[in-house]
């Protein structure tokens, strides 16, 4: 069931508990993400990439997984999507600084083509067994809701498979409490056919300001 009211601060606060699995900080869970091998794609990949921005963000964006750029430089959301992302925040008037931007799943899954590495999208058991470190870092952030871009990053923080085209621009509930906005991956963006991509962006930045409420909270 869903609903488009504007998420408000939790007074239970014993819905969002502290990280679990000896996850203190994200300096621990960088270390734990960057051993664990609970499936094949750690052992590929140049490096773990965990979330990135202040804790105790109001806001948390969640996307599937780190590209090639984040697996190269172990930070979220810095390549061509991520630029498209920023760009799209700055329009909506959510300042990333202020924002926490994470990945459902914390390692690169590719496959060769030639010398490039091709982004391949994780499946069921990847996601899955990348759960943990995601509520983890949830329990670190403590955000007051979070914005799920794409599919799998919105089945992971729901817990069910999601429809991105039927339930974008809609505040969904996870059962911690939280409010989870559902929109696209700004990488579907890019594929969008250039003459239908600015008014698709347009689309992505009107979903964007709906997140922007939660900021203006105090």
């Amino acid at each position: 069931m869903h609903t488009n009211t504007t998420p408000r601060p939790s007074t239970t606060p014993s819905l969002f508990p502290l990280a679990e699995h000896g996850i203190d900080s994200l300096e621990t869970l960088r270390d734990a993400t960057m051993r664990c091998r609970a499936c094949p794609i750690g052992e590929f990949a140049t490096q773990s990439v965990i979330g990135e921005g202040p804790l105790g963000a109001k806001l948390m964006l969640v996307g599937e997984q780190p590209g090639d750029q984040e697996d190269r430089q172990g930070q979220p959301f810095i390549g061509p999507a991520g630029q498209l992302l920023d760009h799209a925040l700055a329009e909506a008037g959510l300042p990333r600084e202020q924002l926490f931007v994470a990945n459902a799943v914390k390692h690169f899954k590719f496959e060769m083509r030639g010398k490039r590495r091709i982004h391949k999208s994780p499946g069921q058991r990847e996601a899955a067994a990348c759960l943990h470190w995601l509520e983890d870092e949830i329990a670190l952030v403590q955000p007051e809701a979070l914005v799920a871009l794409g599919a799998r990053a919105a089945s992971s923080l729901l817990g069910r498979a999601v429809a991105v085209m039927k339930e974008r621009g809609q505040w969904l509930a996870r059962s911690d409490g939280r409010q989870v906005l559902v929109t696209l991956h700004p990488s579907a963006l890019l594929r969008v056919l250039p003459d239908e991509r600015e008014a698709a962006i347009g689309l992505f930045v009107q979903d964007l300001r709906k997140a922007r409420r939660v900021l203006q909270h105090q």
